[in-house]
């Protein structure tokens, strides 16, 4: 009888994490069992329309137009519980060189240990900070520059097709 219930367990059993292929991101950094916290891109508006996303950690087109990253790096937001939908902090790269700062802190472990080795360039300061990331890659639109987005917001704005 055990041997019953362990192959009817079986029969209905779900793996605890997607097969790679069905991944929210289309992308290297795609990991079922862990989220990312932030992702930085670069979104080219450009004035004939077509717009388009610079992200050195995807294995889509480099770059890829802006319809075609949000349709095959982020699907929809359907399936994912309101709490955790994604949300899009978009900052003109003007007032980004003007503003941003990171003394690398958040490289380092708990002990004050790299976790990997850092870039070899300075780390990158302004005159009224060496470390604002975390304004940045807040999502409260209170905080820090720029704009905060949902994802159909962010397609809306951006996008010439509706999702």
């Amino acid at each position: 009888m055990e041997g019953d219930v362990s192959a009817a367990a079986a029969a209905h059993y779900q793996p605890a994490s997607p097969p790679r292929d069905a991944c929210v991101y289309n992308s290297c950094y795609c990991s079922p069992l862990s989220h990312q916290d932030y992702h930085v891109v670069l979104l080219h508006v450009s004035s004939g329309g077509q717009s388009f996303i610079y992200d050195l950690d995807t294995v889509l087109p480099f770059p890829c137009p802006f319809d075609t990253y949000v349709e095959d790096a982020f699907k929809s937001d359907e399936d994912i519980h309101p709490q955790f939908r994604r949300k899009f902090r978009v900052i003109r790269a003007d007032s980004y060189l003007k503003n941003f700062a990171s003394d690398r802190s958040h490289m380092k472990d708990s002990s004050g240990n790299w976790r990997e080795p850092p870039p070899s360039y300075p780390c990158i300061e302004t005159g009224d900070s060496k470390m604002n990331l975390n304004d940045f890659i807040s999502m409260d639109p209170e905080v820090g520059w720029g704009a905060v987005y949902s994802l159909s917001e962010f397609v809306h704005r951006f996008g010439s097709q509706n999702y």
